[in-house]
């Protein structure tokens, strides 16, 4: 007997075993691409929808920018989601794959980029000032000087 027109799927209490994947979803330009690491259904495209985002990945920085959200990796993890190739590395790399396996270094080998310099004013007399080359540069600083000379003889009197 047929299953008289029913779909299993449909029935209530009744939910369906979907494998989920942790994958890449690619963005950016040809030549220039950065990734979000997303949780997918398998069967979905590359750039489909995801169920959640959980991280971010730009290859083409010096060094890589790597940002996993740990403890939603560790929560889809632990239910069954599969990561890629790609996205296993990057797990190992930040030492969430090690914390949920249970293996020693945890830590990861994550490079940090060094913090920029903070910028310094210069002290007032260490930056050297160009000489004007135009003529009218030069009027408006002889101008300035014959003030001064007559606003120090002024003071003088």
């Amino acid at each position: 007997m047929q299953n008289a027109g029913l779909d299993p799927v449909s029935e209530t209490g009744v939910t369906t075993k979907v494998a989920v994947k942790i994958r890449l979803k690619r963005f950016g330009k040809m030549r220039a691409p950065y990734y979000r690491i997303v949780v997918m259904d398998a069967r979905s495209k590359r750039d489909g929808r995801a169920i959640e985002e959980i991280g971010k990945y730009h290859p083409t920085e010096e060094p890589s920018y790597i940002e996993v959200d740990t403890d939603r990796a560790q929560y889809w993890l632990g239910v069954g989601a599969q990561p890629s190739e790609q996205v296993a590395a990057i797990l190992k790399i930040t030492g969430d794959w090690q914390k949920f396996k249970g293996l020693p270094g945890q830590e990861g080998t994550l490079k940090t980029k060094a913090p920029k310099a903070a910028f310094v004013t210069p002290e007032k007399g260490s930056v050297i000032i160009p000489e004007a080359i135009t003529k009218k540069a030069k009027k408006d600083e002889a101008a300035d000087a014959s003030t001064e000379a007559e606003a120090e003889t002024t003071e003088a009197e």
